[in-house]
């Protein structure tokens, strides 16, 4: 399993000391409050930044970098990843996953047949979306990720059981 990953993604500016607005990637926020330092992925590199203040907003956060002390400053740092250790991430609860642990999953019928693999998890007006690619000839389809189309998650072995492959025709 991936032990660190994203967990969060800066946004623009948020005041005039140096402020981003943050939008966390699973939705939730308390997890965040409480780093002291994180990585940011910004273009392919990872930095160490530490973090100075954490502050709320509504119902989401913004975060204050040492030593990005204003708005030009902050505005460098949008689109950055924050990246995590796996025991800094939010606490997951039942039936939820890490989209990290899913990435590579093999897609198997109840009769134990490989269809594909996840490729990607993608977020859509009425859930997630399993994006897997056929092992038959390489295209992409989509599954509804939930529980009416997958049956057990088995990480252990690394599959995915899909109750209706019609779902892939």
């Amino acid at each position: 399993m991936t032990q660190r990953f994203a967990v969060a993604l800066v946004g623009g500016p948020f005041g005039i000391q140096g402020y981003v607005k943050v939008q966390s990637l699973s939705g939730e926020y308390e997890h965040l409050s409480r780093l002291s330092s994180v990585a940011l992925r910004l273009k392919g590199e990872e930095t160490i930044w530490e973090i100075e203040k954490v502050r709320k907003i509504h119902q989401r956060l913004a975060i204050k970098f040492r030593g990005i002390d204003d708005p030009e400053a902050a505005k460098a740092l949008a689109g950055a990843e924050i990246i995590a250790d796996r025991n800094q991430a939010a606490p997951l609860g039942k039936d939820e996953f890490y989209v990290e642990d899913l990435l590579g999953l093999a897609v198997v019928s109840e009769a134990g047949e490989i269809l594909g693999h996840i490729s990607g998890i993608a977020e859509g007006g009425g859930g997630s979306l399993a994006e897997i690619r056929l092992s038959s000839d390489g295209t992409v389809k989509f599954a509804p990720f939930r529980n009416e189309f997958f049956g057990d998650i088995r990480l252990e072995i690394g599959q995915a059981v899909l109750l209706h492959p019609w779902v892939l025709e």
